[in-house]
């Protein structure tokens, strides 16, 4: 047991110190991917306190209307990028999350890295989940697989009406099985104008909704709105326009 304890910090350290600038994400490193990547949105300059809640890898049976219940407790608003072949036998969850006042966004089909499809599969494979979507809300967000992403891709999604979201506040939650660590890491890293990146499905939506429990009071109690990417969009262009 202690053996197993100490690779698993060894496996943390490892994501410490090769991933660091990715993990500890300051603002300045955000700031610089949003003017490298401007079809690409990471978080939003402002100084309100609003940020985005964005959920990935549902629907699930069993965790997903968890997900909705603690959003629902704490009146906080999520885009949910979801799987569409993970639809078909929870129809019901994805009007659950829309009449919830959430949105929907295009997380493709399946859980693979989109960067690793040719440029013909990822376009068919947009467009199929696009279809299955649109039945239910219209969708104009869209999420790579893995987060990686290129400019072909980007031309594609933009062709079709949409616009890329990555994130500023992404816990490792998917590579790390600890529900601890991501909710300190979150409250440690919120910002206005952050994106948060959490998942659901299986183990790591029970993990979200642990997470969530503890990070929606914190937030609120810093003053801060938890809303969907839309809301944070029109949010920031509300106060440029002031």
């Amino acid at each position: 047991m202690l053996r197993r304890r100490w690779i698993w910090w060894l496996v943390v350290l490892g994501i410490l110190f090769t991933g660091g600038y990715l993990m500890l994400q300051p603002r300045w490193i955000v700031r610089r991917l949003n003017g490298h990547s401007p079809g690409v949105l990471y978080a939003v300059d402002t100084d309100s306190p609003v940020i985005a809640l964005t959920i990935d890898d549902g629907p699930d049976p069993e965790s997903t209307p968890r997900i909705l219940e603690i959003l629902n407790e704490y009146e906080a608003r999520a885009t949910f990028f979801l799987l569409t072949d993970r639809i078909p036998g929870s129809e019901g969850l994805v009007q659950q999350i829309v009449s919830g006042g959430h949105e929907l966004g295009n997380h493709m089909l399946t859980d693979q890295a989109s960067i690793r499809l040719s440029a013909s599969e990822f376009e068919k494979r947009l467009l199929d989940a696009q279809r299955v979507l649109e039945t239910y809300a219209e969708t104009r967000w869209f999420r790579p697989g893995s987060g990686w992403y290129n400019q072909e891709m980007l031309s594609t999604v933009t062709r079709h009406g949409y616009h890329t979201a990555l994130g500023s506040i992404y816990p490792y939650d998917a590579h790390l099985p600890s529900s601890w660590l991501a909710s300190r890491y979150i409250l440690w890293r919120a910002h206005p104008g952050g994106v948060i990146i959490l998942h659901d499905s299986e183990a790591r939506g029970e993990r979200t909704v642990d997470t969530l429990k503890v990070i929606l009071p914190a937030l609120q109690e810093r003053g801060y709105r938890i809303v969907t990417l839309t809301e944070l969009i029109q949010h920031a262009d509300q106060e440029g326009q002031s």
